[in-house]
């Protein structure tokens, strides 16, 4: 017999997705107090966690094996949306990555982590893949919509899908042996990436060498590092309060209410509020991680096991770069962040979980 919804809803999961999303609009009019050109977003955040929540329960109550057979329709989609960005795209800031229907901005990029989460798993189960040779077609699905996005440039979002794919072959693989034969390609891939000057963007190659010697250029290409730190240090354990980070609030790190959102916290909150905030990130990711293991077939397995390594990655990567223990890559932090695409994208992928989790108690006949 199976148990009222109520009783099956992952509330703790959909509740601390609600809370870190109200938290960061309270920061991002912190972040935007002094900046007339931006006074707004956190009120647009607003709307886009109001319309996130609403398609986190609706999608919570879509069965998730719908996903699979709509996997190859919403992957041709978005593939569609990707291409249109190279010819017709809104620019900002050296990119090309966004659609402009009036006065909102559309990023496809950011849905295109979920959809290839989707399409890989669908396709990870369409095969036994206990050849090598089948590798070649999820492979392949991936490098199209992952070099259209590099090509924007968003070297942060291709990174993403990467660690979606890599965990999902992991979890997908019947042989290990082939997982690392992938893993040593993709490690070779990576040292050719970063020593060609054929891919990398001469900043995209700046930011890693800036990783590598924060000293080595302060007043250019290591601004926002520096900068970065210096807010996050002068924080201390306390913070100097809400509205009153003097590097927030005098604008001294760039993109402080999206990418390096967490510089406000760590400014302003200190080190508690920091660990307040990975605290709840934790228990996000806790409930992704049982959503995955209760999972009752091998789609929804690896379907959650790319949105938490969707997630995670974003986590460890964002946070880290603000601190310096991570090349500074562009990708937002989840539910934080200014940015309606990735909010509304990341809600979705939260509903996934639900409905995946809400099913683990279902008889199959």
């Amino acid at each position: 017999m199976e148990r009222p919804w109520y009783r099956s809803f992952n509330w703790p999961l959909a509740s601390v997705c609600v809370i870190i999303s109200l938290t960061g609009v309270l920061f991002i009019s912190s972040a935007t107090l002094h900046d007339p050109t931006a006074s707004d977003e956190y009120r647009k955040q607003l709307l886009y966690i109001a319309v996130g929540i609403g398609l986190m329960f609706l999608v919570a109550f879509v069965d998730y094996h719908r996903w699979q057979r709509w996997a190859a329709a919403i992957y041709v989609i978005n593939l569609l949306l990707l291409v249109f960005i190279l010819v017709k795209g809104h620019s900002a800031l050296g990119a090309q990555r966004w659609i402009t229907i009036g006065p909102l901005q559309f990023q496809p990029s950011e849905p295109a982590k979920l959809t290839l989460a989707i399409t890989l798993a669908a396709l990870l189960c369409r095969g036994t893949y206990a050849q090598l040779r089948e590798l070649v077609f999820p492979l392949v699905a991936v490098a199209i919509p992952a070099l259209l996005i590099v090509k924007q440039p968003d070297l942060g979002t291709a990174l993403v899908i990467l660690a979606i794919l890599t965990t999902q072959l992991f979890f997908g693989l019947p042989n290990l042996l082939d997982f690392a034969i992938y893993a040593a390609a993709l490690i070779s891939g990576a040292v050719f990436v970063v020593t060609s000057n054929a891919i990398l963007k001469p900043f995209q190659k700046a930011r890693l060498l800036i990783f590598l010697n924060p000293k080595a250029d302060p007043q250019g290409a290591g601004w926002n590092l520096n900068q970065s730190k210096i807010a996050v240090g002068s924080g201390e354990l306390f913070g100097k309060g809400l509205y009153h980070g003097t590097q927030t609030q005098l604008n001294f790190v760039p993109e402080h209410s999206r990418d390096f959102i967490f510089t406000v916290v760590g400014e302003e909150t200190g080190f508690i509020g920091a660990l307040a905030l990975i605290g709840l990130y934790c228990i996000m990711i806790y409930g992704g991680l049982r959503a995955m293991f209760t999972a009752r077939d091998r789609f929804g397995f690896l379907l959650a096991a790319g949105i938490v390594a969707m997630f995670a990655f974003h986590i460890v990567v964002n946070i880290g770069m603000t601190v310096g223990i991570m090349p500074i890559t562009g990708i937002p932090l989840p539910f934080m962040s200014y940015g309606g695409s990735s909010v509304i994208t990341n809600f979705i992928a939260v509903g996934i979980l639900l409905n995946i989790h809400m099913q683990r108690d279902k008889l199959v006949f």
